[in-house]
């Protein structure tokens, strides 16, 4: 079951909520899906990010799919994942993020600000946002903070410059997940979402 959600704040940010209970009431536990490029046609209904929210309503997780705002170079981007993330924790237990490219930069970033997340998983990641928006520096954090952090990736990416943070997570000693895949993991998405649920499942139904 899905709901429209307005997410509050200065920018026009929508989202859908995935409800994991058939009568549409609320887990106590929800995932934060940012979608890929605003301006290379990401939305929130990317089919990477379905596929996630798919498998994680099926473990009895929420999902929360939002639009970002009017396209602001990576920073107003950044300020509405952290706004979703405000109305996620306002009303679940435990929250999570995901995100897919441009989203994957923007979900590690957003989470190496906020405390009390339960974990983030990155697909495809891209090193920055801009030039003062380092997801490599955003992992850092994260890891000095003791968040969970899972990145999956394709070998066959040539779209986003992921190396650099596939690199410095594994010198962390964060989880990666490589797929034979190219960036837009085509034929694949149903593989990725589970990836997603497997890694964010644990931690937010305490399995």
């Amino acid at each position: 079951m899905t709901d429209t959600v307005l997410i509050p704040g200065g920018r026009d940010v929508r989202a859908t909520l995935d409800t994991a209970a058939s009568d549409g009431a609320r887990s106590d536990a929800v995932v934060v899906a940012c979608p890929p490029h605003p301006q290379q046609r990401g939305h929130r209904g990317d089919e990477r990010l379905l596929a996630a929210s798919d498998a994680l309503t099926e473990r009895g997780i929420d999902c929360l799919r939002f639009d970002y705002g009017d396209w602001d170079e990576g920073y107003g981007e950044t300020t509405d994942a952290d706004a979703a993330v405000g109305w996620a924790l306002d009303r679940y237990d435990r929250v999570g993020l995901f995100g897919f490219s441009f989203g994957g930069t923007v979900a590690l970033v957003a989470a190496a600000s906020r405390p009390a997340l339960a974990g983030v998983c990155a697909l495809a990641p891209t090193a920055r946002l801009n030039p003062d928006v380092d997801a490599v520096a955003a992992l850092n954090e994260l890891v000095e903070r003791g968040v969970p952090v899972r990145v999956l990736y394709a070998t066959r990416d040539s779209t986003a410059e992921w190396e650099p943070v596939v690199e410095r997570a594994e010198e962390l000693g964060v989880e990666t997940v490589a797929f034979e895949s190219d960036h837009f993991f085509v034929g694949r998405s149903g593989s990725v979402g589970e990836a997603v649920a497997a890694f964010l499942g644990p931690r937010l139904r305490d399995e």
